[in-house]
């Protein structure tokens, strides 16, 4: 019997996943449906994810799909929040899941049985109106998210206590209203931030956002017009980032980066480090900057009354709102401190998943990592990964051995090879994925895949890393993983090419040339793969 904390993405997977491994779940989900972070509510609810009417993904719809229930071709590249919770909610209905969710129950307690040392056990005790129930599961996955305790560092501003305007943190942020004709102030540079400044600027009569350290900006429309991450995170393209040199894989991330525009010249160029920053998603940002709707500044010296004062700049910058959006704290409430270790915004964990001490690894925990890529996919490989745990088909190392890699997760360390990423953005999404698919024998074999489908080893090799591939072989093998693969282009292309002139053609991505074969032959002969 596993216990699952929450029915948002990582939820749900898990909740699939351990029926298909023939585990007995029952998920907890404390608000009266489906969704997490994705079901939009206009009232804030306390202890829930909180989103703003117009959010959309920040990965395209094949990329972020579950590996094997592709997204309907009609529904855009890019998903508006309804549309994604919509596909939720099919995953739901088409894999029976419901049923094992038990809606309106807030999870109070996790501790271990008394048992737990020989049995791995786990007293769970929840409420629901007004009523506490004790439970005992042989396992928990803890699919809580972590977007629902607001970080507000208010003592890094000096003054804000003499702020005679208003502020708020940007959980609290659902229209723009708010900002007619204001002088409004962004505090960072991440997702929300610059979704809520392009928003505000189109009634506020000036916006500014703070930055101390810079970001990279990727626009959803990549080369040639394709989703980015279904350009950016295939095969080919992770083996080269992996395996070059550092700073040659460095110089070559920020040649690719400054080619759409000149970071510097817009105020957005990150600090100078040689580790990778999570990139952020904005496809108006740059045009704003232009025709001066959007002013960028450095991180702020002091708040005074009426105005701020930003590091390097003498004059002082009148402002009536700031909007802080400085991101979330880490938190298990119903966990004793001792089970999960929270430092720093983060929690120690082996492959961001499993607590290193336990004597029983029957406690995991689920989308805690931030990717540089679709994080739907990847907590289902997760959740596939620990099913297997549990059930006791795959191991884990030592305990010395998970809590070394732990600690030099935690060093930040520069890497010869490859791109070294910051204390956020941990992982290259591709290597992750496999990574975990080679623990349950479900990564695919490229070498394999040339001598027996070649077409299928080309679009696996050249194309996206679609999360189908893993359902190719091994366990929670699905039949119709080929032909997904193979047309995903066509699911891609579908919702966008409402008008074909006369006489064109396909003009899908032409990734299997000759010269693309040879250097597969190449790679095979010399090991890479």
């Amino acid at each position: 019997r596993v216990a699952v904390v929450g029915a948002g993405v990582s939820g749900l997977a898990a909740t699939k996943c351990c029926l298909d491994e023939g585990l007995e779940p029952t998920c907890f989900e404390q608000s009266q449906d489906i969704g997490g972070l994705w079901r939009y509510t206009e009232h804030i609810e306390a202890g829930r994810p909180s989103l703003y009417p117009s959010v959309i993904s920040n990965t395209s719809k094949e990329m972020s799909a579950f590996s094997d229930f592709p997204y309907p071709e009609d529904f855009p590249v890019f998903l508006p929040n309804a549309r994604l919770l919509d596909y939720l909610q099919r995953y739901v209905k088409h894999f029976s899941l419901r049923e094992r969710i038990k809606f309106g129950t807030t999870v109070v307690s996790i501790r271990k049985h008394p048992s737990f040392a020989t049995t791995g056990q786990w007293n769970v005790v929840t409420e629901a109106d007004g009523k506490e129930v004790s439970h005992v599961f042989d396992a928990v996955m803890v699919c809580s998210g972590n977007f629902s305790e607001p970080s507000l560092p208010l003592h890094c501003f000096p003054g804000i206590e003499r702020f005679r305007g208003r502020y708020f943190h940007s959980r609290r942020y659902k229209h723009p209203d708010v900002f007619q004709g204001k002088r409004v102030l962004v505090v960072g540079m991440g997702n929300s931030g610059v979704d809520i400044a392009v928003e505000a600027s189109r009634v506020a009569a000036k916006v500014t956002i703070s930055t101390s350290r810079g970001a990279w900006l990727l626009s959803r429309v990549f080369d040639h017009g394709y989703p980015w991450d279904m350009v950016f995170n295939t095969r080919l393209m992770s083996l080269i980032r992996t395996n070059l040199p550092g700073p040659l894989a460095w110089g070559l991330l920020n040649y690719k980066m400054n080619q759409r525009f000149n970071h510097e010249n817009y105020g957005l160029q990150p600090e100078k480090s040689w580790l990778l920053r999570e990139p952020v998603l904005n496809d108006d940002l740059p045009s704003y900057i232009l025709t001066g709707r959007i002013t960028i500044k450095p991180g702020v010296k002091e708040v005074k009354e009426n105005s701020v004062v930003f590091h390097n700049c003498p004059e002082e910058e009148p402002i009536d709102i700031i909007v802080f959006c400085t991101g979330y704290k880490v938190s298990f409430p119903f966990l004793e401190e001792s089970v999960i270790k929270v430092e720093n915004k983060h929690a120690s964990l082996y492959k961001y998943v499993f607590p290193t001490h336990l004597q029983k690894h029957t406690l995991a925990v689920l989308g805690l990592i931030r990717p540089f890529g679709a994080i739907m996919p990847l907590t289902e490989m997760q959740a596939r990964w620990v099913t297997r745990v549990f059930k006791g088909l795959c191991q884990l190392p030592p305990q010395s051995v998970m809590e070394k890699e732990v600690n030099e997760k935690k060093k930040n360390q520069v890497q010869w090879f490859g791109l070294s990423f910051d204390e956020v953005l941990k992982t290259e999404w591709l290597v992750y994925m496999d990574t975990l698919a080679s623990f349950i024998g479900a990564k695919p074999s490229v070498p394999r895949l040339l001598c027996r489908d070649p077409w299928l080893a080309f679009t696996i090799f050249f194309g996206p890393c679609s999360p189908y591939q893993y359902r190719l072989g091994g366990p929670g093998h699905w039949e119709g993983a080929r032909q997904a693969i193979l047309t995903q282009w066509d699911r891609t292309l579908k919702p966008t090419r409402t008008r074909v002139p006369a006489g064109s053609c396909s003009s899908f991505p032409s990734l299997l040339t000759v010269v693309g074969f040879l250097l597969l032959l190449a790679a095979v002969i010399f090991g890479f793969l």
